[in-house]
């Protein structure tokens, strides 16, 4: 029997800029596969990482950490990063959980935009 693959991604890369598509579900179990492909490119200061979630159909807390993981370290370095594509469930998603803030309406990584850990008093 075929296990259906609910998460794949999809590299490509010229030199100038990584993108990564995304398609299906980002979970914990998809995790670490992308977390792979990210860390590979993430540290790449002079190519503009690009994720593009066109066919992105859920994400979670996991995948939104992952993602806010690489806005973090691409803005310490004061590299381009940015997202293509956000479909609107993930948008109010990023919205929610504030990770829109750190963009421009276009997806790309504010400029100067100082990337910390929320911190919140439980009442």
């Amino acid at each position: 029997m075929n296990a259906i693959r609910k998460f794949m991604f999809y590299k490509q890369s010229d030199g100038k800029e990584n993108r990564i598509y995304l398609s299906g579900e980002l979970d914990l179990s998809a995790a670490s596969s992308l977390a792979n492909v990210l860390d590979s490119v993430v540290r790449k200061e002079e190519e503009t990482l690009i994720l593009d979630l066109k066919e992105l159909k859920y994400i979670d807390s996991t995948g939104i950490g992952l993602i806010v993981s690489a806005i973090k370290v691409r803005a310490a370095m004061h590299a381009a990063f940015q997202i293509d594509h956000i479909p609107a469930k993930v948008r109010r998603l990023f919205d929610i959980t504030g990770v829109s803030s750190y963009l421009h309406n276009n997806g790309s990584l504010r400029e100067n935009q100082r990337v910390t850990e929320r911190k919140e008093e439980i009442i």
